[in-house]
Parts: structure tokens; C-alpha cells; sequence
């Protein structure tokens, strides 16, 4: 209940007007359960001619409060039967106790209804965070994660937290008020049995507890289960084709099954304990009931006892009113304890360290960002920390120039400009951007100079003028179709069914690749960046639809310091400067002549495209 308590402190303060008034009509509906309770029995007693006692008016202040109280009271309800006899005073009391159960069910009512919004505003608060955190996150956190882990958490833990802990918070509010307010009043009637009482309550606390412990252990287990289920989902819907090509249903199938079967035993053993909380529960107040009739039955009989008869009737009513708050406690400590694991995996993205962070006094930078300068000072960089990615990275990029970085497969090419934006932080050396370290200066206003056009256009399924003025809520239709006019884009556009209103599908699948590219091409256009990053943004097109992207891309790349990945040699031959990376390291640089004639690398490669 500790990392309950905790996880209300991080997330409910915002709500504490909520819990407060919540507080305050639990208090309201415990006093009224009580009151009708111990209204009711004494008069009934004497309606029903087993009190005989005289009863007669007593002034203020002639003994203790509550001692006048219950006489007049008495004396009142005695008067009411003399003047108007036994039935018409049991017709009032009846009234008398139904509204007062109405006003005790108002009141419950008036709680439950300050809790709602509480729980469901937490529910969105963590979202939210959760979200944010996601966002905020450095590209390598998610190298390291399963996406459909990710989502798990995002769905299934939060809608486990919303049912087992947030719908469990109205019953942590109420029922301890109950169970305090029913053990006053026992204290009131007798000390030595609600003593008693206390002696035995710590035991059948104890009992429940080892279940709670195990069915969050179980719980974990589950969770974590269920989003290994989701990344192969994930992953089987994205490489549905090459399953088929490989004939690999089968196994496929025989993975997710083995997953399936694990998570299906998880559940059982889950639900068997959780299903015990109720009988367990049952069983145990049971028992304390007849030990404590026992207990109080064998004083009041012996004569030891400082209550009589109607009085442990009435020690016993509260008691057992006290036993089903005690055992809805004890079902929602199991319900916590479910939400309480699926939080451990939400803490997971919530605690993660974000490295790349703003500078304490950043730098800023200056007005006229048409061009900007790019270098590379001996930077050296690792995934791990063991085995360098990239080493003694010496590279100048003028304002307004081309370079292309060209290499084999995991030469390094994609990591070198991920470094620019500082996606990822260099370990050794600096990377400047208008003679600024990339560290001096605000994450935002780094990436607000660079536009970036990926190998795969990366599109969210929403209508094409929202994509293209992606980051930008200012932008105007006009700037839109501008954009796309510069992108070769604005014809497709137009002939679509809503023109710059059509929506796109999931990642754009409504388009053609061409299509995909151009749209990517037009928001980098909008954003109007000093430094464009294109990585490999033609080697996934057809002829044509390359031609199309490449004039688009020229037209982007007009004044403007341009880093370019190069796949096709073909389309760089024209670049300021070509830089050949081998292995992490630049081995060759020049313009495209100047490495044919050198005969290194770089021609190789040219060679072999030629072929």
C-alpha cells in the first residue's frame, strides 16, 4: 500500500478539493449509519414494552450532554406513544429512519460523485504524461524497446491502472472512514470487546495480505506477457509479406500460441486468486462474528460484563456493518495490487533519463538563418560505449554548400547527420552549427534550422494540408500549395477527391511512393530550413517517380547547406563535396571527378552501380 500511497501523491494532488469533499461526505454517511442505528434499537426496546424505564424531561446542563440527549429523546418518543399510541409512533419511526437513509444514501451518493472526475482526470493526467515522456525521449530509447511493449503500456497498463487503482480510490476513501467510525462507536459501547476486536483483525489482515502480495507478482508477469503478445502482433502485421514468402505461417503461428498459452495460465492463476478475495474475506469475518458472540455472549452471561443484552446487540450490528467495508477493502488491496504492477511498467517510461537536454545558459542564434554553417571536430561515437560507430569525424560544411556522404551499409552515413540534430549526443569531439556547439544551444532552436527528408516518407494518416504543414500551426493554405507547387506535388494534389483535404490513410498508404515523397518534400519546403538533411530520399523510387522527386529536391536544395546520403551515385555527381565513409571513418573526400581520378572507394562503388 506504500507505492499506493506514493502514486497518489505523484498524481492526485491536483484533486484535492475532490478528496476533500469526498472525505467530508463519508464522514456525513458514517455519523448517519450510526445515528440510525442507535435511534432506532433503544425505542423499538421500548415499543415493543422490553424497556419499562419512566423516562422524564431533563434540563440542560443537569448531567452530561449525551446522557440528556438520549433521555429526552426518550422522553420524547415515550410521550408520542402515550398520546398517540404504539402504531402511529412505529408509521413515524419507519419515516424517520427512511430519511434518514435517504440522506445517508445522498451522502454516499455527493462522494462517489467528487471522486469521479478524479479518477478519470488521473487516467488522463498519466496518459498525458506518458505521452509527453514519449515524445521527449531521445531516439535511443526506443532501440532498445519493443514498440508494441511501448503501446502495452500506453493502452493496457493504463486501462489497468484506470480499473484496479483509480476505481479503487473512491473505496480507499470511504471505506477506512466506515471502518474507523463503526470502530469508535464500538469503543463507545465497550472497549474490552472492540479490543478484542483489534487483537483479531491484524490476523485476518495478515491472511489477506500474502494473497494481495502474490496476485501483484502475477500481475507483473501478465502485463509484461501481453506486451510481448502486442510487439509480435506488431511485428508480424509489418512483415506479413515476407512471412508469406518464407511459407513461415507455421511457426509464426506456433510463437504467437506459445505466448498466448503462457499469458492464458498467467490469467488463471490470477483470477483464482483474486476470485478467493471474496469467500476468504467471507469466511474470515464469519468466523469473527462467532468468536466475538462467543466472547461478548459468555460475559454478558457470567455477569462480568459492563453492557447488557441491547447493547451487545446493537456492539454487534456495528460490527457486522463494519465487516463489509472491511472485506470490500480487502478486494480492492487485491484490486491495487493489479494496478499497482502495470504501474511499475508505466514508471519504466515515466523514470527514463532523457540525456539530451537544454544547456543551462544556451546560446542563441543568429537572425539570418537562410544558410548555416555545419563542421565536425574530431567526433567519435558509440551505441554502447564499447565499439565506435564513427571515429576522428573531421568535416566543414559552408554555408549554402552541398555534401553528399556516401558508403557501404553501416558505414555510419545515417548516424553521422543524426547527429546534427543531436538525436544522439556525441561522446568525443564537438559538432558545431554556425561555430556553435550543438550542446550550447536550445534542442528546439537546433532543429528549427534543419528540414529532413528520409529514405521512407514518414506521413501521419490525416489530410494532406495538415501534412504538409506538419509543425507549423500558422501556416496558410496559400504557403501549403506553394510549398507543394516547388514539390511537384501540387497537381496530384488537386485531383484527388478533396484536394488538400483528402486524407492519406496510415503512413500515407493512399499514395504512390512518389506521391509519399513529394508530400515529405513540400513540408520541408514550408518549413523553409538553412540546413536540409536528405537521406537516401530517391533509392526507394521508380525512374519517374525519382525524376519528379529529384527536380523537387533540387529546387529544395537551392541555397540552402545540404547534406545529402547518397544511395544512387548518380544523383550527387554535381555535390560540392563527396565524403566516403568506410567503417566509421572518412577515407576519401572531393568532388565526384576528383574521386573517379583518385580510384579509391568511391569509384569502386561507381563502378558497381554501372554494371
Amino acid at each position: 500500500m506504500k507505492d499506493f500511497f506514493k502514486f497518489m501523491l505523484r498524481f492526485a494532488a491536483p484533486y484535492k478539493w475532490n478528496v476533500i469533499i469526498s472525505v467530508f461526505f463519508n464522514l456525513l454517511t458514517a455519523f448517519l449509519t450510526l445515528f440510525s442505528f442507535a435511534f432506532i434499537m433503544p425505542i423499538l426496546r421500548m415499543l415493543f414494552g422490553l424497556d419499562t424505564q419512566e423516562y422524564h424531561y431533563m434540563e440542560f446542563g443537569s448531567a452530561k450532554t449525551m446522557e440528556v440527549l438520549n433521555n429526552n429523546l426518550y422522553y420524547y418518543v415515550s410521550e408520542i406513544m402515550t398520546q398517540k399510541g404504539p402504531s402511529l409512533t412505529l408509521l413515524i419511526l419507519c419515516g424517520a429512519l427512511t430519511v434518514m437513509t435517504l440522506l445517508k444514501v445522498l451522502s454516499g451518493y455527493t462522494s462517489e460523485w467528487f471522486t469521479i472526475p478524479m479518477q478519470n482526470g488521473v487516467t488522463r493526467d498519466i496518459r498525458n504524461a506518458m505521452y509527453r515522456k514519449i515524445v521527449s525521449l531521445p531516439i535511443g530509447f526506443f532501440t532498445n524497446e519493443k514498440k508494441g511493449d511501448i503501446m502495452a503500456r500506453m493502452s493496457g497498463d493504463v486501462s489497468e491502472v484506470q480499473v484496479s487503482v483509480m476505481s479503487s480510490i473512491f473505496s480507499m476513501v470511504k471505506y477506512p472512514i466506515l471502518i474507523i467510525s463503526y470502530l469508535f462507536g464500538m469503543i463507545a459501547i465497550s472497549w474490552q470487546l472492540t479490543l478484542f476486536v483489534f487483537i483479531m483483525l491484524p490476523v485476518i489482515g495478515a491472511l489477506l495480505g500474502v494473497v494481495g502480495r502474490r496476485l501483484k507478482q502475477q500481475n507483473l508477469k501478465g502485463q509484461q506477457r501481453f506486451g510481448s503478445i502486442l510487439s509480435n502482433i506488431e511485428e508480424t502485421i509489418g512483415g506479413l509479406r515476407i512471412v508469406k514468402a518464407f511459407n513461415a505461417e507455421g511457426q509464426m503461428e506456433r510463437n504467437f500460441s506459445a505466448e498466448t498459452e503462457d499469458l492464458y495460465h498467467i490469467h488463471n492463476s490470477m483470477g483464482r486468486r483474486y476470485t478467493l478475495a471474496h469467500p476468504m474475506s467471507e469466511f474470515l469475518g464469519t468466523m469473527a462474528v462467532a468468536v466475538i458472540l462467543w466472547f461478548g455472549g459468555t460475559l454478558i452471561l457470567s455477569g462480568n460484563s459492563t453492557i447488557d443484552a441491547s447493547q451487545f446487540i446493537y456492539f454487534m450490528v456495528i460490527f457486522y456493518s463494519l465487516i463489509n467495508p472491511a472485506k470490500e477493502l480487502s478486494k480492492t488491496s487485491y484490486t491495487i495490487q493489479k494496478g499497482m504492477a502495470a504501474m511499475e511498467r508505466i514508471d519504466k517510461i515515466l523514470g527514463a533519463e532523457n540525456p539530451i537536454q537544454d544547456p543551462a545558459n544556451p546560446k542563441e542564434l543568429p537572425e539570418d538563418r537562410r544558410k548555416s554553417s555545419v563542421s565536425f571536430r574530431n567526433v567519435c561515437f558509440s551505441y554502447d560505449g564499447e565499439r565506435d560507430v564513427l571515429s576522428d569525424i573531421n568535416l566543414d560544411v559552408r554555408p549554402g554548400e552541398t555534401v553528399a556522404i556516401v558508403g557501404q551499409s553501416g558505414s555510419g552515413k545515417s548516424t553521422l547527420v543524426d547527429l546534427i540534430p543531436r538525436f544522439w549526443d556525441v561522446e568525443r569531439g564537438e559538432v558545431m552549427v554556425d561555430g556553435m556547439n550543438v550542446k550550447d544551444l536550445r534542442v528546439k532552436d537546433l532543429r528549427s534550422l534543419m528540414g529532413n527528408v528520409n529514405q521512407e516518407a514518414i506521413l501521419f494518416n490525416d489530410t494532406i494540408f495538415n501534412n504538409i504543414a506538419f509543425g507549423d500551426k500558422n501556416a496558410t493554405l496559400e504557403q501549403v500549395e506553394a510549398a507543394a507547387r516547388i514539390a511537384n506535388a501540387h497537381e496530384f494534389i488537386v485531383n484527388t477527391e478533396e484536394g488538400y483535404q483528402t486524407m492519406i490513410g496510415d503512413r500515407g498508404c493512399r499514395l504512390s511512393g512518389g506521391q509519399r515523397q513529394r508530400i515529405s518534400i513540400a513540408r520541408a519546403i514550408l518549413k523553409n530550413p538553412s540546413i536540409l538533411i536528405l537521406d537516401e530520399a530517391t533509392s526507394a523510387l521508380d525512374t519517374e517517380s525519382e525524376r519528379l522527386v529529384q527536380d523537387a529536391l533540387e529546387k529544395l536544395m537551392k541555397d540552402r547547406t545540404t547534406i545529402v546520403i547518397a544511395h544512387r551515385l548518380s544523383t550527387i555527381v554535381n555535390a560540392d563535396k563527396i565524403c566516403v565513409l568506410h567503417e566509421g571513418r572518412i577515407v576519401e573526400t572531393g568532388t565526384h571527378t576528383e574521386l573517379i581520378e583518385l580510384g579509391g572507394i568511391y569509384n569502386r562503388l561507381v563502378e558497381m552501380q554501372q554494371v
